[in-house]
């Protein structure tokens, strides 16, 4: 039975989310990875230092690009692990300086390590702990249980959008992986 607390809830939607996360990252390659569903997507590219580096802008362009399953695995990798050093009191590096792994099997193991994190952050709160304040993903203090709750919901989305990606790859007639 599914413990009804604010606690228990975003316990149990962290699982639901990973249980869909985990599903989609399994299938990943390193050519799904690299793959530009579109012309002009966002993606990450080897940078003349070797290490992979995300496409950004700021402001975003209006409409955004696409984007690739290695700039979404990116994405995750880096707001997740923002929000985890946050919610423990510590500054994150800026996002200028967080690279992508460099192929799929690593950035699966980088995710997966941020999702042991948060899940043994959570399994650690109690109740009031859930009224703590942090920043991060908003420029105004918010309780650690809203961050908690937009956790869940963001990486739901973030697994939602590599699955599409996964399903158009193919679409195209390219491996399922």
């Amino acid at each position: 039975m599914v413990d009804g607390s604010r606690l228990g809830i975003l316990r149990w939607q962290l699982h639901w989310a990973w249980s869909l996360t985990d599903y989609h990252l399994g299938a990943l390659t390193d050519e799904l990875c690299r793959w530009e569903p579109a012309p002009g997507s966002w993606t990450v590219r080897r940078g003349q230092d070797g290490r992979w580096w995300p496409d950004w802008a700021e402001p975003e362009p209006d409409p955004a690009p696409g984007v690739s399953v290695g700039w979404v695995t990116w994405h995750l990798g880096w707001w997740w692990s923002a929000a985890l050093d946050h919610a423990q009191g510590r500054t994150p590096p800026p996002r200028e300086q967080v690279a992508w792994p460099g192929d799929a099997a690593a950035a699966v193991a980088w995710i997966t390590g941020i999702h042991e994190r948060w899940r043994d952050l959570l399994a650690g709160l109690s109740e009031p702990d859930l009224d703590g304040v942090v920043r991060f993903p908003w420029p105004e203090p918010r309780p650690l249980g809203i961050m908690a709750a937009w956790v869940n919901g963001e990486l739901t989305k973030n697994a939602s959008e590599i699955g599409l990606l996964r399903h158009l790859w193919q679409a195209a007639g390219r491996p399922a992986g």
